[in-house]
């Protein structure tokens, strides 16, 4: 059982260390023969720790500096060792490490580093795990939005396109802890997850809503059948694009007017925008009637509708409405204008 765990863990490091394997190994080999090497000389020639180590980098530099003291036969034969064992393996472990800058594997591991340092400062950010045609899209759109985002993604081509265009993004399976771990989902505000395959989406959902209860999860499905099951994983709300493209093409027939003004104000050609306001505790909205709370006169702004905390709809809603606080409204306006009123808010 001891030689089975100490297998797995050997395992698990040389997994761990990648590239690098040979030249920690080196590295490794090198340390013991420098320690042998100064326990040797103490012993053998009787020799002060300071003398020991003097003469073993000398000797392991061959630098050709004299003995500091004639040496015995068995000094000579330990010196004949130290030379033969560490300056090999010197010169083997220089030679690992130029070719690995030659590789430019040294400048990946940093450049992965920056990232993984950047995206542990990251806070409220959007973690999109999958970057295929639909996650591209949630990526842009939220981007757009001047939010962080953090892309999980398997692929390497995929992740090669991601960095290229300046994104953070994780190279690993977004079903695995540590990988969502190094998202930084403890401190996010949603993950989008828009894999592929199905069952990889609820794992993630599950394993998602486990390291973070309060996260806000949407998740994509291909079929109707498997909308319960995300949502019993812990999604939010789950996303189904097939069902959404048919929609929006029929709606495009029926009603293109509607449909073409929509596209206009979410694309932003023009300066029209649908935006969400929750209004807080501290808030001059709180407490006052839609009418009186000058969102109208004031901003300029159109109230649609009311989302109540409790989940209730308001649509449409009346002048007399009383504003509380923790409602959503959802209005449409200038951007300028719902900029502005973020600060009363």
């Amino acid at each position: 059982m001891p030689a089975g765990r100490l297998r797995t863990g050997y395992l698990a490091l040389k997994r761990r260390a990648g590239p690098f394997w040979r030249l920690a190994v080196a590295f490794a080999v090198f340390a013991v023969i420098f320690v042998l090497g100064v326990a040797g000389f103490m012993l053998v020639e009787g020799w002060t720790f300071f003398e020991s180590l003097y003469m073993v980098v000398i000797t392991l530099s061959t630098v050709g500096f004299q003995e500091i003291r004639p040496l015995s036969p068995a000094g000579r034969v330990l010196t004949m060792c130290l030379i033969l064992g560490g300056v090999g393996n010197f010169f083997f472990m220089l030679g690992l490490f130029s070719q690995l800058i030659a590789e430019g594997r040294l400048l990946k591991l940093w450049g992965k580093r920056r990232v993984q340092k950047a995206i542990a400062k990251l806070k409220d950010h959007f973690i999109v795990c999958g970057h295929g045609r639909i996650g591209a899209i949630v990526t842009r759109e939220i981007l757009s939005e001047g939010h962080q985002v953090v892309v999980v993604e398997h692929n390497p081509e995929t992740i090669q396109r991601v960095e290229e265009e300046g994104l953070l993004c994780i190279h690993g399976d977004a079903t695995k802890d540590e990988v969502l771990q190094a998202a930084n989902i403890g401190r996010a505000r949603s993950l989008i997850a828009a894999l592929a395959e199905e069952a990889a989406n609820v794992y993630v959902t599950l394993t998602a809503r486990q390291m973070n209860p309060g996260l806000h999860i949407i998740a994509r499905a291909d079929e109707e059948s498997h909308v319960a099951r995300l949502k019993l994983a812990g999604a939010d709300r789950v996303v189904m694009p097939t069902l959404i493209g048919g929609i929006r093409m029929a709606q495009s027939v029926l009603r293109p007017t509607v449909i073409n003004f929509l596209d206009l104000a979410l694309r932003g050609d023009v300066d029209l925008q649908m935006e969400e306001l929750k209004i807080g505790a501290a808030s001059r909205l709180a407490g006052a009637a839609l009418a009186a709370s000058g969102i109208r006169q004031d901003y300029d702004l159109i109230v649609i509708a009311i989302h109540k905390p409790g989940g209730e709809m308001v649509f449409n809603p009346g002048p007399a409405l009383v504003l509380a606080a923790d409602d959503t409204l959802l209005a449409v306006g200038k951007k300028s204008d719902l900029t502005r009123i973020k600060d009363i808010l």
